[in-house]
């Protein structure tokens, strides 16, 4: 396990960086609260694209586009959506309903390496936190490609972040209170097979964002509880980093359990250093470098991984504050 002291940080005044993306120009973008994306260069420098005055957007998650611009899911009270922010701030529509249905609270965003856009909604309950729930599972995902956006993948326990498999044959998709991984084999007209489950996690792990290794291992961050898991192919878990308080997660699991879990028990997340991270991305010259999103904190806390990251579909993408 990777000692507290080893972790570092980036970036500074980040507001709710809940997603973070790496380039290979060095190059993070994080999703910022305050309505766009906040870009941290090379060289330490920052810089946000915010929508125009006048947009209410939260952004959760977002993807890079190759022209530079980006996808923004937003997370609203009541409804969400996928947007298409540019860099002069413009902010239009990328779909807002879905088979005839307003987009509840959107969570995920991302566009895969043959241009589609898979979109993932956690719970159709408002407010969100009905659907902290072990037994409730109505959340889903979207497919936006050439024939149209449409739901391929439904009745999942709080949909959150996905990633292909190296090979494309398969979608992954973590289900934060199923307490679960999933994949769901992709065929090549986009349609998705039966769900598997490839693993399932023990009391105090919330599955949130994830990422491949060069291995072929996933990595899966946990919410409250602040812990990295790598996951390899054989289905072996190994607790990469962890920093929780024993007391604060006996409380939060007693909530769960009993169906009370809400926002206070995310709000208030009790740790050493880490500020209830939620994504994980893989960069720098050798893909050994992680850097962490979380929900709290102002920075991206940052380790050295003993396995290099696979290089998302965006890597190349140039976009440099």
């Amino acid at each position: 396990m990777i000692p507290l002291d080893q972790i570092g940080f980036v970036g500074q005044g980040l507001k709710r960086p809940e997603c973070v993306l790496a380039t290979a120009e060095g190059t993070l973008f994080v999703s910022d609260w305050d309505g766009g994306v906040t870009g941290i260069g090379p060289d330490g420098q920052q810089r946000r694209w915010l929508a125009a005055a006048g947009a209410d957007i939260k952004p959760n998650g977002i993807a890079l586009r190759p022209d530079g611009s980006f996808l923004i899911a937003h997370l609203g009270a009541e409804s969400g959506g996928v947007f298409h922010l540019r860099r002069s701030g413009a902010l239009t529509p990328f779909l807002l309903e879905i088979e005839g249905q307003t987009l509840p609270a959107t969570n995920y965003v991302m566009e895969d390496g043959q241009g589609r856009v898979w979109v993932s909604v956690s719970t159709r309950a408002v407010p969100r936190h009905l659907g902290y729930r072990r037994d409730h599972a109505d959340g889903f995902v979207v497919l936006c490609d050439r024939r149209g956006a449409r739901i391929v993948a439904d009745r999942l326990g709080y949909t959150n972040e996905l990633a292909l498999s190296p090979d494309g044959a398969w979608l992954y998709v973590n289900e934060t209170f199923a307490r679960r991984l999933s994949r769901l084999p992709l065929r090549s007209d986009g349609t998705l097979g039966a769900r598997e489950t490839v693993a399932e996690f023990e009391a105090g792990i919330f599955p949130d964002g994830l990422a491949f290794d060069q291995e072929g291992a996933v990595w899966v961050v946990s919410i409250v509880s602040n812990r990295v898991i790598r996951i390899s192919r054989d289905g072996r878990q190994e607790i990469i980093l962890e920093d929780c308080d024993e007391e604060h997660m006996a409380w939060v699991e007693e909530a769960f359990q009993a169906g009370r879990m809400g926002r206070a028990h995310l709000d208030q997340v009790k740790s050493r250093r880490l500020c209830n991270i939620s994504s994980i991305a893989f960069g720098g010259p050798d893909m050994r470098t992680a850097y962490l999103g979380c929900l709290l904190g102002g920075s991206l806390a940052t380790f050295r991984s003993p396995v290099p990251g696979l290089p998302p579909p965006h890597w190349e993408y140039r976009g440099r504050p």
